[in-house]
C-alpha cells in the first residue's frame, strides 16, 4: 500500500488561523483606507472625494486586499511538508512553469493590467454615462478585471477591463456632468404641429423640434439638460408628464 502523507492537525489548525488573520487584516485595511480617504478629503477640500480620487482608490483598496489575502494564503499553504517539498520543486523549475502560468492566464493578467490602466488614465469614472457595444448605462464600478455599468432598465453588464482599454467608449460625462435628456411626444397629423411645438416650449429651459412625421402622426422631441446621469430618467418622465398635460389642456391631444 501507497503511504499517505496526511497534514497534522497543527498545521491544519495554524493553516486556518493564518488565513483567518489574513482575511481579518484585509478587511480592516481596506476600510481603514476608506475612511482615511474621507477624513483627508473633507480636511482639505472641504468636501467628498472626487470621481477621480473614488476610482483611484478603489482599485488601491482591492490591491491591497488582495495582496493580504494571497500573502496569507501563501504562508498558509507553507505549513505543510508537502506544499514545501512541492514549492522546492517549483522554484527548480521556475522558468518553465513560469511559461506555463502566464500562457494560461494570459486574459486575466490583460484584465488586471487594463483595470490599472483604467484607474489611471480615466476615461471612464464611477457614476459616468457610458456606451459601449451598444450598450448604455453608469458606471457603479471599476475591479480589478472588470467593469459594472448599470442599464436603464436594471440590468448590470460586466465588461472586462481589456475591451475597455482596446475598445471605443463614448463617455457622456467625461467633461460636463449634465446629461442631455429628449422625450419623444407624438401628436395627431391633423393636429397643429406649430402650435404645439410653441406651447412646449414654454416648459422653462427646454428646445423643441420636429423630429418625424408619418401617416399616424407627427413626432416632437423635447430636450433639456439633467445635472447629473442618477437624476436623467425622473428629469425625463417628469418633462414627459408635463408636455403632455399642457398639450390635453390645448385639446391638441385627445382625452
Amino acid at each position: 500500500m501507497l503511504a499517505v502523507d496526511l497534514p497534522s492537525t497543527a498545521s491544519l489548525v495554524a493553516a486556518g488561523i493564518t488565513i483567518l488573520v489574513a482575511v481579518i487584516l484585509a478587511r480592516v485595511a481596506d476600510r481603514a483606507l476608506s475612511r482615511r480617504s474621507v477624513k483627508l478629503a473633507t480636511s482639505v477640500t472641504g468636501r467628498e472625494l472626487s470621481v477621480q480620487a473614488d476610482t483611484r482608490l478603489r482599485l488601491v483598496r482591492r490591491l491591497v486586499s488582495t495582496t493580504i489575502l494571497l500573502i496569507g494564503i501563501a504562508i498558509a499553504l507553507l505549513r505543510f511538508d508537502a506544499v514545501q517539498r512541492m514549492a522546492a520543486g517549483i522554484l527548480a523549475s521556475g522558468a518553465i512553469l513560469g511559461l506555463i502560468v502566464g500562457f494560461a492566464a494570459r486574459q486575466t493578467l490583460a484584465n488586471g493590467i487594463a483595470g490599472i490602466l483604467l484607474a489611471i488614465t480615466q476615461p471612464i469614472r464611477v457614476g459616468d454615462l457610458v456606451t459601449f457595444q451598444g450598450e448604455t448605462g453608469t458606471v457603479e464600478d471599476v475591479r480589478l478585471t472588470y467593469t459594472y455599468v448599470r442599464a436603464d432598465d436594471g440590468r448590470r453588464i460586466i465588461i472586462p477591463n481589456e475591451q475597455l482599454a482596446s475598445g471605443t467608449v463614448i463617455n457622456h460625462t467625461i467633461v460636463d456632468p449634465r446629461v442631455r435628456v429628449t422625450v419623444e411626444i407624438w401628436i395627431p397629423i391633423d393636429a397643429d404641429a406649430s402650435q404645439a411645438a410653441s406651447l412646449l416650449s414654454e416648459e422653462p429651459d427646454v428646445d423643441v423640434s420636429m423630429a418625424d412625421m408619418t401617416v399616424e402622426g407627427v413626432k416632437l422631441n423635447v430636450g433639456t439638460w439633467a445635472p447629473s446621469a442618477s437624476e436623467r430618467g425622473s428629469i425625463a418622465a417628469g418633462l414627459r408628464a408635463r408636455c403632455i398635460e399642457r398639450l390635453h389642456q390645448a385639446s391638441i391631444l385627445g382625452g
